[in-house]
């Protein structure tokens, strides 16, 4: 029998339980997890637009397969009547957050299961399913976990995930086998597989296998968890097969009764386009035969050292620890330490600026390095003292402390930039004449052969090229690459490589239709 209750005063309870139990974690262990609580104006916006979708006289059968604290199930108290629930289930696999939550809604109507969801088989079927699925990516978790998450996610809708998909993605798939027929599901989730590779199984999913109605997308400039680094979405769909001519909105901004921008866009135009999050700003592209850039350009990650503090000196420290200048070479600093977009080098091809870096990387064995260099030798000894040597890359490597071949790139692209930087340009192409290396913040650009063999001819093309790939639009590099919480954008090698660049073409003589077998590193 459940209780009478107050349900703005238990959700000021469920708040305040909220922030206490958030307080006796870290952060770094919530995000291991992908705990991230959902606010209650957001949680409350998302229930009233279900109820519009679902038929008035309709007893509403609920399940949060991620329940937390409540959120959602306090917004179905708050949205719905209570007398037009007929059932309400809930699970959560963490008994910290758990416990208390079943103590705060006991006898409230809902059932509580402290379980795994992923493990748990189908018991009856709801016509009402919201989630905010944990958030735990890829590497967290184990080989054996995601092959059975794949196997059973397969059984329930039909549709295998690859190994880069995250824990959200699994939870989406093996919930399908709990909707009845014609039951209406929102997702709260990550935007990211709106345009990643893994996205592109559950977007089959999402087309094939339901009716796809809506994908809204939050500005990631309102970031809707403060402390998760995500853009966010929420995602409606019908448990029914898709109608024909079916049309799906995407909106942006905003909310979801009221976005900045809408668009409706034929389900079947949308198989055709990897990058979802171009929508509701732009249309379906046509497949496009102009030239991109890694027909001029093969695209690489700058390396990434295993520990910068430790493998990235200044001259400074060098000389202080007299270290062998000769085991080292030059190493671009961050972004915000290249003031302009052109480095200079000096007759040594140091680079010319106020911030000079070094990489550590001898190829030398280290009994070598003992009897050569007995001052490198203790710094490798500290560094083993600390246990770099034992670190997933270093101990990956032939030898701990050498570092990938990464050749200095004419060209270097910025990998992380914001929409709203003062240049207006998220990203920046900067002229590169020194013989510095680069780490991973930035993607080293090398001529592919054809524009190798140009260059060898006329040297000063370098700088019409890089000028030309200044005049980029700022769309269109956002068009490819792909953005987090905060207006925080990315742009893989693959992405990079995928803008179209029809006025360098011109600028190199006999390119031949594509060079589409160019190397380059894929994105994840």
């Amino acid at each position: 029998m459940s209780k009478r209750f107050d349900i703005d005063a238990m959700e000021s309870q469920r708040l305040t339980l909220q922030a206490i139990l958030d307080g006796q974690k870290t952060q770094a262990q919530r995000n291991k997890l992908g705990q991230f609580a959902t606010p209650t104006a957001l949680a409350r916006d998302i229930l009233a637009y279900a109820k519009d979708m679902l038929p008035t006289d309709l007893p509403v059968r609920f399940l949060d397969p991620a329940i937390g604290t409540g959120a959602f199930y306090s917004a179905l108290l708050k949205v719905f009547p209570k007398s037009s629930i007929e059932a309400a289930q809930g699970f959560e696999i963490d008994r910290h957050y758990g416990l208390p939550a079943s103590d705060l809604w006991d006898g409230t109507g809902l059932e509580l299961s402290l379980a795994d969801f992923t493990t748990q088989d189908v018991r009856q079927r709801f016509n009402l399913l919201i989630c905010n699925p944990p958030y735990v990516r890829h590497h967290h978790m184990a080989n054996e976990e995601k092959a059975r998450l794949q196997h059973r996610n397969q059984l329930a809708c039909g549709t295998k995930f690859g190994g880069l998909a995250g824990l959200y993605c699994y939870f989406l798939g093996l919930s399908h086998a709990w909707l009845a027929p014609g039951a209406i599901s929102g997702w709260l989730i990550p935007s990211e597989f709106m345009d990643v590779n893994y996205g592109q199984a559950v977007k089959r999913y999402l087309l094939e296998r339901v009716t796809l109605l809506h994908i809204h997308r939050f500005d990631p400039t309102d970031v809707q968890f403060a402390d998760a680094l995500v853009s966010s979405a929420i995602v409606w769909f019908r448990n029914e097969q898709p109608p024909a001519n079916h049309a799906v909105e995407f909106s942006f901004g905003g909310s979801m009764r009221a976005p900045k921008l809408s668009k409706m866009l034929p389900a079947a135009e949308l198989a055709k386009e990897k990058k979802w999050t171009r929508f509701p700003a732009a249309d379906v592209r046509e497949k496009s035969t102009l030239p991109v850039i890694a027909d001029f350009f093969k695209i690489k990650r700058g390396l990434a050292t295993g520990d910068n503090g430790y493998f990235i000196l200044n001259a400074e420290t060098i000389a202080a620890r007299e270290l062998p200048l000769e085991c080292f070479r030059p190493i671009l600093p961050s972004p915000r330490y290249v003031s302009g977009e052109e480095i200079t080098a000096d007759d040594a091809g140091l680079p010319r600026l106020d911030k000079r870096l070094f990489l550590l990387d001898p190829r030398l064995p280290e009994r070598e390095i003992e009897e050569r260099y007995p001052s490198l030798w203790a710094y490798l000894e500290e560094g083993k003292q600390k246990g770099l040597h034992e670190r997933y890359l270093c101990r990956h490597r032939s030898l701990w402390y050498s570092q990938e071949n990464r050749p200095p790139a004419p060209i270097v692209c910025t990998y992380l930039g914001r929409g709203d930087s003062k240049s207006g340009r998220p990203f920046r192409f900067i002229l590169n004449h020194s013989q510095a290396t680069v780490a991973n913040v930035y993607l080293a650009m090398y001529p592919t052969p054809i524009l190798a063999h140009a260059l060898a001819e006329k040297p000063g093309l370098i700088r019409v090229i890089w000028e030309a790939l200044n005049q980029i639009s700022p769309d269109q590099l956002l068009g490819e690459g792909r953005v987090y919480g905060g207006g925080l954008h990315k742009l893989e090698p693959k992405e990079l490589a995928n803008v179209p660049v029809p006025e360098i073409a011109a600028l190199v003589p006999n390119l031949p239709v594509r060079q589409s077998d160019m190397i380059f590193e894929a994105a994840e």
